[in-house]
């Protein structure tokens, strides 16, 4: 068995010389371009998520059912609560459903709490046009 010796190959491909055309410098970099394009980028998702914060889940505006009752063909009747600023008020949205999930009934309630009160209870009679299964509410926020 012969011995070989290993050698370890230059860094970098290695072409011949006078082939390939002339071998270009690196390009130096420039990192405030990078800055520029990233500082809008960051300040539009900043604003979208504050904005899908405030309609989907700001903690101040949380809704809870207590019950739904009186179903018939035609309505259901939603007892809920809503926490919401001392004296303020809120937009909730409210959905009925039939028993294979479909949506019979959906409409948007303006609830307001009496000054110092921070959780009032509300009853709605929320129309459908289907024999409903269960009353929920989607969401609630701020008063637009």
């Amino acid at each position: 068995m012969t011995e070989t010796h290993a050698t370890t190959p230059p860094r970098g491909p290695v072409f011949p010389p006078g082939r390939y055309g002339r071998r270009r410098e690196p390009r130096r970099r420039r990192p405030w371009l990078l800055a520029l394009l990233l500082v809008p980028a960051f300040a539009v998702a900043a604003t979208v998520s504050v904005r899908l914060y405030r309609q989907y889940g700001d903690p101040t505006y949380q809704a809870k059912v207590i019950t739904y009752t009186q179903i018939t063909d035609s309505q259901i009747v939603v007892d809920f609560r809503v926490t919401v600023p001392s004296g303020g008020a809120a937009d909730c949205v409210l959905r009925a459903r039939s028993r294979d999930g479909a949506e019979v009934g959906r409409e948007q309630v303006r609830v307001t709490a009496a000054p110092g009160e921070k959780h009032p209870v509300v009853s709605h009679r929320l129309a459908t046009t289907a024999r409903p299964l269960i009353g929920e509410v989607v969401r609630c926020g701020p008063v637009r």
